[in-house]
């Protein structure tokens, strides 16, 4: 496997990040688990919350390191991936159902699928999860509506056929499901509240040989993946 070497500089930098954060992070959740097991009526409730929400925030970072740390395999290219043959429909259920509620509101998610079985070669764990990433930031972003639609079809991909996958709200589904490549453009894995999901998701796809685009007309909860057949 051939590396830009731009793209090791970026490996680099992310192994270092990660382990360089790793240890710090540690010790601090550690002493602050040690202080919250001390009996009720030890520490003043006051402190006993604002400590609970900074464990909460160490948690989030802890988090975040783990993604960075994965973040370099997979720029390294030494992430396995198991593949196997799969069914698009089951697969997008899958990712559906990893989803967890929103905090602030309900939006439920509807799959609209293929009607004849289609079949790919994915990571049974790896691609519904990048899907989950995918579905869960989509769907922070709908605004005029309380629902994220899934439409799946098979379409031609470079010159073979191929699950497309259009994501969009009520308002936008129809036109995001009939796009082409002309219809589309970069997708933004860098939005707020994600952290680095996004990207770990869009080289997730691009190791099925697939890729993940935006609509050129700027809607903001609105992608299209296609997933190529490879010979399942």
């Amino acid at each position: 496997m051939n590396t830009h070497p731009a793209d090791a500089e970026l490996s680099r930098l992310l192994s270092l990040a990660s382990h360089e954060l790793r240890t710090p992070i540690s010790v601090v959740a550690g002493y602050l688990r040690m202080v919250l097991k001390d009996p009720a009526g030890t520490l003043d409730e006051r402190y006993r919350r604002m400590l609970e929400e900074t464990e909460k925030s160490c948690a989030r970072l802890s988090a975040l390191v783990a993604e960075i740390s994965d973040l370099a395999a997979l720029e390294r290219g030494t992430v396995s991936f198991k593949m196997e043959p799969t069914d698009v429909r089951a697969l997008l259920n899958d990712a559906i159902a990893g989803l967890s509620p929103l905090i602030d509101r309900a939006i439920e998610v509807e799959l609209m699928p293929e009607p004849a079985p289609a079949m790919i070669r994915a990571d049974k764990s790896r691609l519904p999860a990048a899907m989950t990433s995918i579905l869960h930031a989509l769907r922070r972003e709908v605004v005029s509506s309380d629902k994220l639609f899934v439409n799946e079809r098979v379409a031609p991909y470079h010159g073979s056929l191929a699950s497309w996958i259009g994501i969009a709200d009520a308002d936008n589904i129809q036109a995001v499901s009939v796009s082409d490549v002309n219809d589309l453009t970069t997708f933004d894995e860098w939005r707020g509240g994600c952290g680095l999901s996004l990207a770990l998701a869009r080289r997730i796809v691009e190791r099925h040989q697939g890729a993940i685009w935006s609509p050129v007309t700027g809607i903001k909860a609105a992608a299209v993946i296609a997933l190529p057949h490879q010979g399942a």
